[in-house]
């Protein structure tokens, strides 16, 4: 990059002027037809919404409008090459480059630079640069922008040929971060689908003329309800929680929290409470009986730690004499998955009953091929887990690798007046 730091030192070696957006840019928000009136949309003019915008290039809109939609409203044309920004909703403050011409609604601030002062992607960058400060900006509960306050905005103005080369240097960068990006996540699902494809090979058994083996060994099929017994979580909530006193694992902490196992809990509540609830002990599993989604429902924790602990209403406890790891490995395969989607009962909110959950079948071999089994997938699983912590921490650290360079880039010293 040192191209740049020679343009700079060359063209502009005592600094920058800093300049409103409004002195250097054609600034306008747009409008939105009548949504009652057919004749004005699904026309041939591309129209943006600014939820559209997220720190992109406008190809083309979700939403058109007709020439008469145009006519009759305060939507007006924005020329290509040109900065939008979000002035409200879910996307304030993000801004995009459109290469086509369009129109947008009145969410949306249509910015056309003076392309004899200021570079449209050179603005666009800085804008993305900016965008925390751009937020705050905001006013009223919506934290909304409105056209006075985006055209009072300061921005550097160096030279074109400075703007220009910045502009080549953050084009080429940008699309190699996602690429990366994108290359590591990649990654990290091929390594999931390895791991699920292993697991279902080594836990579920093949049949053979009517009998079924695994690892070259008949074993038998046998109801949960068979080998163990299923009590029901009572009476905590999350309300009830404390800074320490008895672990306890709330329902709703097996899916958004724990994983296959636990030694620890994430929550406590107090050893009065706690002596009216349920307890699981070493090796039982704990089951998240309500869900609000299909996936979500009867997943499970083998619970691994040496104290007992509390269990709330709305999962269940597993008591019974197999390796527990093997069994909560089990429950994420196909198999069950397929056996408990018939027995579960609601729509907004999902449930599978003890009863229900102790018909369903598991495949019973020894309790050496139990462990077998368990010390494979757990490696696996410690891969996973590794990979699923390390590359996202790949990605936050390349992002923010980026990010500095963006903003080392856009930071000039201001020229003294």
């Amino acid at each position: 990059m040192s191209k740049i730091f020679d343009l700079i030192n060359k063209l502009c070696p005592n600094g920058v002027e800093y300049k409103e957006l409004g002195e250097v840019s054609k600034t306008f928000a747009g409008g939105t037809p009548s949504s009652t009136n057919n004749d004005y949309y699904n026309g041939d003019i591309p129209w943006l919404r600014s939820g559209e915008i997220n720190f992109n290039v406008i190809n083309k809109t979700d939403k058109s409008i007709t020439k008469l939609g145009l006519e009759k409203s305060s939507a007006r044309w924005i020329k290509e090459k040109s900065v939008l920004l979000a002035m409200t909703g879910a996307t304030v403050a993000r801004s995009a480059v459109n290469l086509i011409p369009l129109t947008a609604n009145q969410s949306v601030c249509a910015i056309e630079p003076n392309e004899n002062i200021l570079d449209y992607k050179f603005l666009y960058y800085c804008f993305a640069n900016d965008y925390l400060n751009l937020k705050s900006l905001g006013q009223g509960v919506l934290t909304s922008l409105n056209l006075a306050i985006i055209k009072k905005i300061i921005i550097p103005i160096p030279p074109l040929e400075v703007q220009e080369e910045i502009v080549r240097i953050l084009d080429n960068f940008t699309p190699l971060v996602g690429e990366l990006e994108d290359a590591l996540k990649a990654e990290l699902e091929a390594r999931k689908k390895q791991y699920e494809y292993y697991r279902e090979k080594l836990i579920i058994p093949k049949e053979i003329n009517g009998k079924w083996f695994l690892n070259g060994k008949e074993i038998e099929w046998k109801k949960l309800g068979d080998v163990g017994e299923f009590i029901r979580g009572n009476g905590l909530q999350k309300k009830d929680f404390t800074e320490s006193g008895v672990g306890c694992i709330h329902y709703g902490q097996i899916y958004t929290y724990y994983n296959t196992y636990a030694y620890k809990t994430k929550s406590f509540v107090s050893i009065e409470f706690a002596k009216k609830l349920k307890k699981a002990r070493t090796g039982d599993i704990v089951i998240a009986t309500t869900s609000e989604n299909v996936e979500d429902v009867c997943k499970a924790v083998a619970w691994l730690g040496n104290d007992e602990i509390a269990i709330s209403g709305d999962a269940c406890i597993f008591k019974h004499n197999m390796n527990p790891k093997y069994l909560a490995y089990y429950f994420k395969t196909k198999s069950f998955f397929n056996q408990k989607k018939s027995y579960v009962t609601g729509t907004k909110v999902m449930r599978v009953s003890g009863a229900n959950l102790a018909k369903i079948h598991v495949p019973i071999p020894t309790l050496s091929e139990q462990q077998r089994i368990v010390e494979i997938l757990d490696k696996f699983d410690t891969l996973v887990n590794d990979l699923s912590i390390g590359i996202p921490a790949e990605i936050e650290a390349r992002q923010k690798q980026y990010e500095y360079y963006r903003r080392k880039l856009l930071s000039f010293k201001k020229l003294d007046k």
